[in-house]
């Protein structure tokens, strides 16, 4: 707990322009950081990019950080986690803009035709398996898989415990992978 209470008073001090602060911060919270945003993006350099971005976050916005709203460590892990999960979403969406881009400019073959329609029929059979869970599966898969939420944020804003929410996500898989394999 005191480790704590020293990273809140650092961003405390890092909202008021404290340099030496953050330089402390910085030094006391990196490691964490890198982990945390390792987990999303999954790539050392780009992870040492974001981890530099949320830095520089912190050092903009310490000033907005509540401490009524939680502890610093949290305010630091969502901040990073957040960044985190846009530089995959926009990863994301670049790649698909490139496929998009070579897809114009490319004139199918007969095999290339093929795939496409396995593909959608691939596709409408992930939307049916989707539509198949139930109201609660549905929201788990959405919210951990798509929004990117981690199973304690998912928890945080369900406000459920999170045995039951590992669950849902648990069950709303092994249901989905069984409509998969039914349908193959």
């Amino acid at each position: 707990m005191r480790a704590e209470a020293a990273v809140e008073d650092l961003v405390t001090r890092v909202g008021h322009g404290d340099e030496s602060a953050f330089n402390l911060l910085h030094d006391a919270v990196s490691a964490a950081l890198f982990l945390i945003v390792l987990r999303v993006v999954r790539d050392r350099a780009q992870t040492q990019e974001v981890v530099q971005e949320v830095l520089l976050e912190i050092w903009d916005k310490a000033h907005r950080f509540e401490p009524a709203r939680g502890t610093a460590m949290a305010w630091i892990a969502t901040v990073a986690h957040r960044r985190a999960v846009d530089r995959v979403r926009t990863a994301r969406a670049a790649a698909e803009r490139d496929l998009r881009a070579r897809l114009l400019d490319h004139v199918p073959d007969f095999d290339d035709v093929s795939e496409q329609v396995e593909h959608r029929l691939r596709h409408e059979q992930i939307r049916d398996c989707l539509l198949a869970l139930t109201d609660l599966q549905r929201q788990a898969v959405d919210m951990v898989y798509f929004q990117g939420l981690s199973c304690q944020e998912f928890t945080d804003r369900l406000n459920l415990p999170l045995g039951t929410a590992k669950s849902r996500v648990r069950d709303a898989l092994l249901r989905l992978r069984t409509c998969m394999e039914d349908g193959t």
